[in-house]
Formats: structure tokens, sequence, C-alpha cells
């Protein structure tokens, strides 16, 4: 099959730190269940002593949910989350699931936008039937926070795009039971203070961001939030700028070797498509 994209991006609802979203009485949400990748884990959102965060367990503050069950790993990709994460996911009987995984996938050089629908319609069809009102996002241009070389960005770019049709085409499925968050327009998103020093996963107020995007997504679709995210960064752990430099030396530069074998088929892709547009 071939995945398009649908003719305008599902909307996502306004943030206002600290209002009121719902009355009381409203459906309380029991189980928050997180699926996806490192940024799941809470990657950019360091706590005092050491660990992460993040928006799942920031949303799970605002949802007042007795039980988070994230299952993020660092490195996941679409596969990972339908073989290894959906059946313990399953088991929760989570009220709602979060599914944020897919960046991953982009930066291989197996690339499969038809593969990546099938394993995305089979994650949230089975979730879908277990009864959890299930929660997705569309990418951001990430290109405009990792800064890249041209031929590789615009590469990038329209994979994050197929990444998106696909994003839309499983939810348009089922759009009562479905929220999409959008990052292109999630307001702040392409701020540096939204971004940790790797570029590549939120800070604590990205973080925030997703958390609060969530919550005013489960809002309008009628469960109750009785804690409001804040925007306002607490409770985190401060990067000073000699442990951003010392990341940039250990973990940095190693993660760029090892993705070395997989981003090079990705420039050699993107610039032969660009010579033969410029050719055509």
């Amino acid at each position: 099959m071939t995945v398009q994209p649908l003719l305008a991006p599902l909307a996502t609802p306004p943030i206002t730190p600290g209002m009121s979203t719902a009355p009381a009485g409203t459906p309380q949400v029991g189980t928050l269940v997180t699926l996806g990748d490192s940024t799941s884990v809470g990657l950019g959102d360091p706590v005092p002593g050491g660990g992460w965060r993040g928006f799942p367990v920031l949303l799970r503050d605002a949802l007042g949910a007795p039980t988070l069950v994230n299952l993020g790993r660092t490195g996941a990709r679409m596969a990972c989350v339908r073989d290894e994460q959906l059946p313990v996911a399953l088991l929760a009987a989570p009220d709602v699931a979060v599914l944020f995984v897919g960046m991953n996938d982009t930066l291989r050089s197996d690339f499969d936008p038809e593969t990546l629908h099938a394993h995305c319609s089979a994650v949230v069809g089975a979730l879908r039937a277990g009864g959890a009102h299930v929660l997705m996002l569309r990418y951001h241009d990430h290109t405009q926070v990792f800064r890249l070389p041209a031929p590789l960005r615009r590469a990038l770019y329209r994979r994050i795009v197929a990444l998106n049709a696909v994003t839309d085409a499983v939810a348009a499925g089922d759009p009562a039971a479905i929220g999409v968050l959008d990052l292109d327009v999630l307001p702040g998103g392409y701020e540096p203070s939204s971004w940790s020093v790797d570029r590549l996963h939120p800070s604590e107020r990205g973080h925030r961001m997703l958390a609060a995007g969530f919550a005013a997504l489960l809002a309008c679709a009628g469960f109750a939030v009785p804690h409001p995210v804040s925007l306002e960064c607490a409770g985190g752990r401060e990067v000073t700028a000699v442990q951003r430099a010392a990341w940039l030396v250990v973990k940095g530069v190693p993660w760029l070797v090892r993705r070395g074998r997989d981003l090079g088929p990705v420039i050699l892709q993107g610039l032969a498509g660009e010579l033969l547009r410029m050719a055509r």
C-alpha cells in the first residue's frame, strides 16, 4: 500500500497552563501506559540523584493516575514496540496508552513507510481492541533543531513527512478514540530551551510541553485532568556547561560513530535524489 498524508493535519488543542481541564464527575484515568523510545524513557529531563522523569511521569501526575507503566526503551523502533512492548501493555489493560516512536526508524537505512504502517496499525488496533484511548503524535521538522548538511536535511525531512503520513492514516481509522499531538504547531516547540544538549531529546521544559499537550487532548476527549501541567521548570536537575561539553565527548561523538553505518546510505540516497531532481 502507499500511505498518503491527510489534506490537513489533525488539530492540536491549545495549551493553557493552570487551566481547569474538566468538570467534576468526568472519567478518571486509572492506568496509563507509555510505549516508545528514549523520549518515553524521559531522556533530557534528568532528576536529582540520577535517572530520568520525562513526560510520562508528568502526565501521570496531571491525570492523578494510580498506575503508570512506562515501557519505553532507548533506541526502540516501531517493530520493537509491536514485538516487545505491546504484549506487556495489553496485560496492563490501560485506560490510556501513549505511543511515542518513529524517529529512530527515520535514521536507519531500511526505512520503509509501508512496513511502519503495518506495525503502527497493529499496535494501535490491539490497544483499541483492549479498550484503551490511544494518543499518538505527528513529528516536527527535526532538521530545524538538529542542524545537518542540506542534502541530508532534505532527505530526513521527507522521511518525517512519510512518518507523519503513517500516523495520519492510522489515526483516521478511529478519530474518536485516537488523539494526535502535532509537534510542528506546539507553541515553543522550536525554541532552544525546549531541547536538551543533544538536540535529539526534549529538555525538562520540552517534556512539560509534551505532557501538557497530551493532557489537553485527553481533556478534549472527556477525561479528567485534575492537576494541569505547569510549563515552569521545577524538580529537574540543572545541566551545567561542563556537563554539556562532557556529553558531546562521551555520548555525542560515539553516537554519531555508531549511526555511521545507517546514516551513510541515507546521505548517499539524499545526495543522489537531489542530483536527480536538479537534472530534471
